[in-house]
């Protein structure tokens, strides 16, 4: 790196005047960095350095079979086909000694992988692997031998470190003020803040330029923020500090994605073909959070990684895996063609080792709280097959219900939160087949044999726009009809007099809602108009059945409920040029603050982890709301009179200020009066007020001419 004062030198000597030259007009070359770091080198600079050292990337496969030449390349194409799937072999990387007398290799063999921690995770998963009855894999690093060999003869006792307390990342959660934090990108830079509704502004947390190369993303229960670099991944933790906790090596990572236990990264890689007419070519990796070990990857063309997706990157459906229900990450499912793959987590490998066939099937769905994976499979036929949706038991692969759907154009599956009910909204034609009608299968998945209700509209014919269950709750809402003023309905799973019968709670008519937003904690919803309608919002209160509060953030792109349900986002990106930035409000619609960011991509709110009450504690503090209500109260007041009172000392100090600026011109004027006598040849200039003589002169205009000719009578 060249010091400042040799640029300037040089500089000199060029004769180079710093002070013309526009830097943000230099455009180096594509794929040239010129030696220049990127601005995340240091980021991964240790993972880099294990390349260049030592020989970590081979491994020595010992127990394998002795064999004559006949049958050398039969085994070596079994020991390549067994280690391809767990990284890549370097060409002619595979090396099977051989004994000079008696013709037969000698029952070992070293691979080279690309990187260390392809030949690491190839160690750790055929080591043990049961070739055949004889012969059982021993596996090891070609670096331990090395580090073995040179072991001392005289044992030393290992020098005890001093105990450093690692630093609580859970620490946010115990802020006393219960407030929430949020991220967000703009420009350059990203920065995590705590939301400060009583302050009526956001207070900084942290902020970093160039801190990830496209997004970052939070993990399911906010403990991580992952960001994304050339060379791969990185988590990062605390309540301020932001320390780099662990780095996953994926070179130009595009999309991640965590298990809902955190447990678990994946991270997925594209790469476009140099033909035009091939496909393009996709990895994905899953690793281990906290070791930031590879447990797999995935490999092939963007077509095998597209099914059950609504498409991303490269044309692949994201997210490729979907992962099982809870916090324990012990199942993920991919969806192919004709196949179901699910597989467990402590092995990485396919439940039974088969897959699930389901022929043209096109749609899978996990329950957000149990191992019940439901599905969806067309028509087939022309017809003469009816669609189904059907709901499986993992890993028993046991289905537990099923329900044959007839002249089924689309289908689309909804879970309530909690796991206890499925919604399948199925869009049917008509008897003429020129048109479809919408209505909704309704599983109640925690009662005995699954029973299913049919729910269709009071008017059929009505176009579903918007379906969405309230968390934690029975209720759902339906936005239906037709555009530019459609209907909200409410209905209930169960009801005081019929607790296993779906019914309807009200219609609200001719609403300017395209998008429904529940509440985290349920009970509160907003009906947002977004796009066409310019970003209205009717904050509702399903509970009373009345509307609470109407607003508009005009052209706002998001709406993200805070996880406490107490403070909604609104926001408008980049997508439009104008009024980037998000608006703060609370559960009821009142506006709380602005911030306005140029260049505004992204915001996000931090998770929080499930709460530890139960139900019955939870019923308990809303009962006696009122009673804790009156601690918060008095901090409110006490934070509103300190507001108040620092608004007091700041017009005060601007009226110092200001008296002060005043009184340094004054006297400054006087000073320079002498001299200004002089120049006007001892002429007093400054003359005051009432030394003035005031006149009045009056003075005649003609405002208008008008000539006018009369005839005279005779």
């Amino acid at each position: 790196m060249v010091a400042a004062v040799d640029i300037d030198g040089r500089a000199a000597q060029l004769g180079i005047n710093w002070s013309e030259i526009n830097l943000d007009s230099i455009q180096l070359p594509p794929g040239d960095d010129f030696g220049i770091a990127s601005d995340d080198e240091a980021v991964y600079h240790e993972d880099q350095s294990e390349f260049d050292t030592g020989f970590g990337n081979i491994i020595v496969v010992d127990h394998l079979p002795v064999v004559t030449r006949e049958k050398y390349e039969k085994l070596e194409g079994v020991v390549k086909k067994i280690y391809n799937q767990l990284g890549v072999i370097r060409e002619n990387g595979l090396w099977m000694p051989v004994d000079p007398d008696t013709k037969k290799t000698l029952g070992y063999c070293l691979i080279e992988f690309n990187t260390a921690q392809e030949a690491q995770n190839a160690k750790e998963k055929t080591h043990g692997y049961k070739l055949d009855k004889s012969h059982i894999f021993d596996v090891n690093k070609f670096d331990d031998f090395d580090r073995l060999m040179n072991v001392k003869e005289e044992w030393e006792p290992p020098q005890a470190r001093p105990y450093v307390p690692a630093e609580n990342y859970q620490k946010w959660l115990t802020d006393e003020k219960a407030r929430d934090q949020l991220v967000i990108r703009h420009g350059a830079d990203t920065e995590v803040y705590w939301n400060d509704p009583r302050q009526k502004m956001p207070v900084p947390v942290h902020k970093r330029p160039y801190w990830t190369e496209s997004y970052v993303q939070w993990s399911p229960l906010g403990t991580y923020l992952v960001t994304l670099h050339k060379q791969g991944a990185a988590v990062w933790g605390g309540a301020d500090t932001f320390t780099r906790l662990m780095r996953y090596q994926h070179s130009m990572v595009k999309l991640v994605d965590f298990s809902p236990g955190e447990k678990y990264l994946v991270t997925y890689h594209s790469q476009e073909p140099s033909n035009p007419r091939d496909a393009s070519k996709v990895e994905i990796k899953v690793f281990d959070v906290r070791t930031g070990r590879m447990m797999r990857d995935f490999k092939g063309s963007a077509d095998e990684f597209s099914i059950g997706g609504p498409g991303g990157v490269a044309g692949a459906s994201w997210p490729v895996f979907r992962w099982a229900g809870g916090n324990d990450d012990k199942y993920f499912a991919k969806l192919s063609k004709n196949t179901i793959s699910v597989y467990e987590t402590e092995t990485f490998s396919l439940i039974d080792k088969k897959s699930i066939k389901v022929d043209n099937v096109v749609d899978i769905c996990w329950s957000p709280t149990d191992s019940i994976l439901s599905l969806f499979v067309p028509e087939q036929g022309g017809g003469n097959q009816p669609a189904k949706a059907a709901l499986i038991q993992i890993p028993s692969k046991v289905e537990l219900r099923q329900k044959n759907l007839f002249s089924v154009s689309d289908c689309k599956m909804y879970w309530q939160s909690s796991g206890e009910y499925l919604a399948v909204k199925v869009d049917r034609y008509t008897k003429t087949k020129k048109s479809t009608y919408s209505g909704f299968e309704l599983f109640r998945i925690k009662e005995r044999d699954i029973p299913i209700e049919v729910l269709e509209l009071d008017n059929k014919n009505d176009k579903i726009i918007a379906f969405a269950w309230e968390p934690k709750g029975h209720r759902f809402a339906v936005i239906h009809g037709d555009q530019p003023r459609p209907d909200v309905s409410f209905y209930t799973m169960k009801t005081a007099q019929n607790t296993g019968r779906v019914s309807k709670l009200a219609t609200l008519k001719a609403k300017q809602a395209n998008a429904l937003f529940w509440s985290p904690t349920g009970k509160y919803i907003i009906l947002a108009g977004l796009k066409g309608f310019n970003g209205q919002l009717e904050f509702f209160n399903v509970d009373e059945l009345e509307t609470m509060a109407t607003a508009e953030h005009f052209m706002a792109t998001e709406i993200l409920w805070d996880p406490t349900g107490r403070y909604v986002a609104t926001a408008v990106t980049s997508v439009h040029e104008m009024d980037n930035g998000f608006t703060i409000w609370s559960f009821n619609g009142n506006l709380l603050y602005r911030t306005l960011k140029d260049h505004f991509f992204q915001l996000a709110w931090r998770p929080r982890p499930p709460s530890f009450l139960t139900a019955e504690k939870e019923e308990e503090i809303a009962k006696n709301l009122k009673k804790y209500s009156k601690k918060y109260e008095a901090e409110d007041q006490d934070v509103s009179l300190l507001l108040s009172e620092q608004d007091r000392e700041k017009r005060k100090a601007l009226k110092e200020e200001w008296e002060k600026w005043v009184m340094q011109w004054k006297s400054l004027h006087e000073e320079e009066k002498l001299a200004r006598q002089n120049l006007r040849d001892g002429e007093v200039s400054d003359v005051e007020e009432d030394e003035y003589e005031a006149k009045e002169v009056e003075f005649e205009d003609v405002i208008d001419v008008t000539e006018e000719i009369v005839q005279e009578s005779m």
